[in-house]
């Protein structure tokens, strides 16, 4: 009797040997690699450190990405790859590489009904650095009660991704950086779906440089629309200076003789063929011709070249030249208060910083900058003109293109939102900073998901404006309008050319109001709109 329940117990466990295993949903074959993903304890899913594009090293290096290697063993997506490396960054510094084309994924665990619209998140930095690396897509996707899918991912920067020269023109590519990111757009259009996303429903986000490459993007090819995304989120967009590649040469002629290949036959392949760490040592920035003698703060940037930038970004708007999808854009209050000299104490001084800047930009420019900007209030251990020279340099880089570009759609009749970031956090505040540059990142994607950074605040007398800012994000990313989901009792969210139009939302922590953009920054911006072109902006 003993040996026939053996027998049927045997029988019994083959059986449930032989049934088919369930699914790992955590495991998803792109084709080229099979990744194994992560179940978090809030029912969110993430997959991290996946391969977009091919290494970019050896020969690859300066050259556009291309499709990534392939796999036959089962990957693991549940650590970091290594971020981007960035300007001046001292060699070998742990958790950076030039193996840097990594892609991270965060969806709900449970999979719905109806695939998910996608939000893509493009990193700023200055196109010199990655300054967002490996933010956590978890908060978004919580406050979105699980009705989206965020995507995050490295690009390269610096010489690594945007070095511009006639030897680049011809042995390699030119603005890699935002061909990167554009991969990472194809990227989404054949995988997507993989993860539960719909790619016929993507937005484009970005901060800073992140929200410069979506202007970009929208400009890119003059204008095509390849239908990789179908609206945008721009955070405090840049409008820095773009050369020409001809305009770029002197840094690629500076790196090549600080890497000593002035004498080789063919001075890129030099360049390629140096050592990570070597190259890294003598990636630093150098003064602009025509400019100053000081260092700009971001040497390295997207160079118009005929191609994916076929002019200069003002100019592109004004031709009507860039795809026509629904949009928000807007900046902080005080969004040069990061990059401007506390020592100012002169309009010298300002016109010295703004020049070394902008390069082109004339006296009869600075004279009205003068006009424009005097000297403003004074704080604590910084010179008479530092809040002039801030306001002045976050006006003409970020506040002013962005009105400009809201202003722009709505003209076409396109969905066009614009928002001015003014939470202000009581520390900032005393010491002159106030509501500084991409500090609502911290807000979209919730303090404790954004890897330090945030402020105190944040946590406590300003921890409601987390939910804020994340209903209007995750309503726009989820129906191409910010109000449909937004936070309980907060305001409605009117577009740019409603009412009087100049009409843009006020965000504060408990009194969020629609405003008019006043008329002193009008005229300010006015003035900085007339000049944009000729200073290549």
């Amino acid at each position: 009797m003993f040996t026939h329940i053996l027998y049927l117990l045997s029988l019994f466990a083959t059986s449930v040997l032989s049934l088919p295993a369930e699914p790992n949903h955590d495991v998803v074959d792109l084709g080229y690699s099979s990744y194994q993903g992560t179940s978090l304890d809030n029912g969110v899913s993430r997959w991290i450190g996946m391969r977009y594009a091919a290494p970019p090293v050896g020969d690859l290096r300066f050259r556009a990405p291309k499709d990534p290697l392939k796999t036959t063993t089962l990957q693991m997506a549940t650590a970091f790859g290594d971020v981007c490396i960035s300007t001046t960054a001292p060699p070998d510094t742990p958790g950076y590489s030039e193996d840097c084309l990594f892609v991270d994924v965060y969806a709900p665990t449970i999979r719905q009904g109806e695939p998910l619209p996608v939000f893509i998140f493009i990193q700023g930095g200055g196109f010199n650095s990655n300054s967002n690396p490996n933010y956590s897509g978890s908060g978004l996707v919580l406050a979105s009660k699980m009705n989206i899918i965020v995507v995050n991912f490295n690009y390269r920067v610096g010489p690594y991704g945007f070095l511009a020269s006639e030897e680049v023109r011809k042995g390699g590519d030119l603005n890699i950086g935002l061909k990167d990111q554009r991969k990472v757009f194809e990227w989404v259009q054949r995988h997507i779906s993989k993860f539960g996303g719909d790619p016929k429903h993507v937005t484009l986000g970005g901060g800073s440089a992140g929200a410069a490459s979506i202007d970009l993007h929208l400009t890119a090819y003059g204008g095509r629309n390849d239908n990789l995304f179908h609206a945008t989120a721009a955070e405090s967009p840049s409008f820095g200076v773009q050369f020409t590649v001809e305009e770029s040469q002197y840094q690629y002629d500076a790196l090549v003789k600080r890497a000593g290949c002035n004498s080789a036959s063919d001075t890129l392949e030099c360049l390629r063929k140096l050592p990570e760490r070597d190259l890294q040592a003598i990636n630093f920035n150098i003064p602009t011709p025509g400019g100053t003698e000081d260092l700009p703060l971001f040497m390295y940037s997207n160079v118009v070249d005929g191609d994916i930038t076929t002019d200069f970004t003002y100019k592109l708007f004004e031709e009507g030249k860039f795809i026509k999808v629904p949009v928000i854009f807007g900046d902080d209050t005080n969004g040069g208060t990061i990059f401007a000299p506390m020592s100012a104490d002169t309009p010298t001084a300002m016109n010295y910083f703004l020049q070394t800047q902008f390069p082109l930009l004339t006296k009869q420019h600075l004279q009205r900058v003068d006009e424009l900007y005097p000297q403003g209030k004074k704080f604590p251990g910084a010179g008479r003109y530092w809040q002039s020279t801030s306001d002045a340099y976050g006006h003409m880089r970020y506040m002013c293109p962005s009105l400009y570009i809201s202003d722009v759609y709505a003209k076409e009749s396109i969905p066009s939102w614009n928002y001015r970031y003014n939470v202000e956090d009581p520390v900032s505040k005393d010491n002159g900073l106030g509501v500084s540059h991409t500090i609502e990142v911290f807000a979209i994607f919730g303090p404790q998901y954004s890897r330090g950074g945030a402020p105190a605040s944040y946590y406590s007398i300003n921890k409601n404006a987390v939910p804020l800012m994340q209903g209007y994000w995750t309503s726009f990313i989820r129906t191409y309008d910010p109000n449909e989901f937004r936070m309980e009792g907060s305001p409605r969210w009117e577009e740019w050319g409603g009412g009087k139009g100049m009409n843009r939302i006020r965000l504060e922590t408990n009194t969020t109001a629609m405003e008019v953009v006043d008329s002193e920054t009008q005229r300010r911006c006015a003035f900085f709109t007339s000049i944009g072109a000729s200073i290549h902006q």
